[in-house]
């Protein structure tokens, strides 16, 4: 199943709490999820540097304690919004056979 994961803010967080070790180790932590097969993309927004994950596993509930592994996270610096995804069904409309 595919999943979207979209950060959003943690009220009272401020820049000078993301250290060079924590963004280290979030780095370390989220190649070993992509090399896993569970990050499958990272971006962040343009306008307000937000990451957007797009995650591949077996449920939104995994999703959500898969993310918990990421050290932002657990140290209560970023949280996510977890939406699971579903294919287009438009298509069918336009080519199955009736």
């Amino acid at each position: 199943m595919k999943i979207l994961a979209l950060e959003k803010e943690v009220p009272g967080v401020t820049d000078d709490q993301f250290t060079e070790e924590i963004l280290k180790a979030e780095a370390r932590k989220a190649w070993e999820l992509n090399q896993s097969g569970f990050l499958r993309e990272l971006y962040f927004t343009g306008d307000t540097h937000e990451a957007v994950l797009v995650l591949e596993c077996d449920s939104a509930d995994e999703a959500r304690r898969r993310l918990q592994e990421l050290p932002l996270v657990r140290a209560g610096l970023i949280d996510f919004r977890v939406t699971p995804l579903v294919p287009y069904p438009g298509f069918g409309r336009l080519f199955s056979r009736e």
